[in-house]
């Protein structure tokens, strides 16, 4: 595993690139060619590795597949495609490339054939849908990069050397899959910190998705799938390749994300942190009206931070009334805040030992209407488990205190809901909020003991919050210290006393030194 000092290294390659890179696209849309190319390199060593080490099991010393004939590669084509999900010829390696891109005129041509060859070579078999179009933002003619061929494969070369010296350790087993996850992960926080609202939507912050993830496995039950029904970048699915995904490599990743750009970071994060593509099902389009992975359920885990208070078809579509993942409550979330509407998406889709952990813009806790019948009809069926009230400024573009619900359906019979008030869980990091191991940890116990602590949690029983108007908000049912100056009232009397005396005396002075002028 990479060290932190080998970890501290690599992020300052990365921004160093960065640096001088972006000044010819802007910062967030430059991500795309940084992201493409750490990619590009990844899966050429990944393959390149696995290929070199069925040679030395079988006996053969001295093999680098780097320096085959795409002749003699091709037999290799079936097996790799069926155990990797791809094949590249040797020729095609991101090595190999970099060895002549200088040079080479028609450096974008070789690379735009490159990658439809890499993805064409899923065609027609079980990873098709994986690999098609991961290199589609990687726009090789794109006038950004410059106003000519020759400036833009100058730019294109630049961003392949850069990447190519990253250090990304010696061993790819041991260093490298850790050190290109860890890489992406760098990358995204970068350019999401500088592309303000835009970046936010791509990235869920690291301690965050580690909490979710932490949640939902707090009670030790056997998870075998998680879930994430508007998944961005994969953020929230891939702590669980760091956690419990050690434990369990046969864990299945599912996750839908209706942006494009966002789906294919998804996937290329899936490979970089070596995820197989037969244990992710990663796909395109709009969960709340077509959920791709319904004959998947029910998963074990749900993590997700979906988009806040986004408009939806609601009640303009007769039919979503009648879907059994809305129509528990007898009505539709609001037309103008799809907020709930995933959260009952992803109620339907947890299995009755799992457990969800949802990011939500904190007005769901407590606004009227058809979300105050849905938060009724929730807290009715104990299917709410906590509300964690998180600090502000925490994520990108987002400067709002958002909350986390916990959902379960086989509950507890205590029938109480433990509220949680971390709005204090922080420190400064530069001008965003961040949590810290020791604030994780301090919620995470809190909540796994499932404890009351003075003015940070209480468990309240599920009558008291139906009637309170089924009212969610922490502040509700957390007492908030009173962290104001104590008034001790009697020196406070003693010393006004006190002042009242000597102003007497001074009004006596005051008077005399007048009567005196007038003599």
């Amino acid at each position: 595993m990479a060290t932190i000092q080998q970890r501290d290294e690599l992020h300052k390659t990365i921004w160093s690139m960065a640096d001088e890179l972006r000044g010819a696209v802007g910062g967030w849309e430059f991500k795309a060619y940084v992201l493409g190319t750490l990619f590009y390199r990844f899966i050429s060593e990944n393959l390149t590795d696995y290929i070199n080490k069925l040679q030395k099991d079988a006996g053969v010393d001295g093999f680098d597949y780097a320096e085959l004939s795409d002749e003699e590669a091709e037999s290799a084509r079936q097996q790799m495609v069926e155990e990797k999900g791809f094949f590249i010829l040797p020729s095609q390696l991101f090595q190999n490339v970099c060895k002549t891109c200088t040079d080479d005129d028609n450096l974008n041509m070789t690379l735009s054939k490159i990658f439809t060859a890499i993805e064409g070579s899923a065609m027609g078999t079980e990873s098709e849908d994986d690999m098609k179009g991961l290199f589609s933002d990687f726009n090789v003619d794109s006038t950004q990069l410059g106003g000519d061929v020759k400036t833009r494969n100058k730019l294109i070369s630049k961003v392949l050397l850069k990447v190519r010296d990253m250090d990304l350790g010696d061993d790819f087993q041991e260093n490298k899959i850790d050190a290109f996850g860890d890489a992406y992960e760098f990358l995204m926080t970068m350019y999401a910190s500088n592309a303000g609202k835009s970046g936010g939507e791509f990235f869920t912050p690291q301690e965050v998705s580690e909490l979710l993830a932490r949640l939902t496995a707090a009670d030790g039950h056997t998870i075998r799938s998680v879930y994430d029904p508007a998944c961005g970048s994969g953020s929230l699915l891939l702590k669980f390749s760091k956690t419990i995904g050690k434990e369990n490599p046969a864990l299945k990743y599912y996750g839908q994300e209706i942006n494009p750009t966002t789906y294919n970071l998804c996937r290329i994060n899936m490979f970089l942190h070596n995820i197989n593509y037969d244990n992710f099902d990663i796909r395109l389009g709009d969960t709340l009206l077509n959920p791709l992975h319904r004959d998947f359920e029910p998963f074990d885990a749900i993590v997700s931070n979906p988009p806040y208070s986004i408009p939806w078809e609601g009640s303009k579509n007769p039919l979503l009334i009648n879907d059994d993942r809305y129509a528990g409550p007898g009505v539709l979330a609001p037309d103008s805040t799809a907020d709930l509407a995933f959260t009952l998406h992803m109620l339907r889709s947890l299995s009755e030992s799992g457990t969800a952990a949802i990011v939500e813009f904190p007005g769901v806790l407590y606004r009227g209407g058809k979300e105050k019948a849905i938060r009724h009809w929730l807290v009715e069926n104990n299917y709410i488990d906590t509300i964690i009230q998180l600090p502000a400024n925490l994520f990108f573009g987002v400067g709002i205190a958002t909350c986390i619900i916990v959902l379960r359906k086989g509950r507890r019979p205590d029938s109480s809901i433990l509220f949680i008030d971390a709005s204090k869980e922080f420190v400064k990091n530069g001008n965003k909020n961040k949590l810290t191991e020791k604030n994780q940890d301090h919620i995470f116990a809190v909540f796994s003991e499932r404890k009351e602590e003075q003015y940070f949690s209480r468990l309240v029983p599920t009558s008291e919050v139906l009637d309170n108007d089924s009212n969610l908000s922490v502040s509700s049912y957390v007492e908030q210290e009173d962290t104001r100056e104590v008034i001790d009232i009697v020196e406070v009397n003693a010393t006004l006393e006190k002042l009242i005396a000597e102003g007497d005396v001074l009004n006596k002075k005051i008077a005399e030194i007048i009567r005196e002028l007038g003599e």
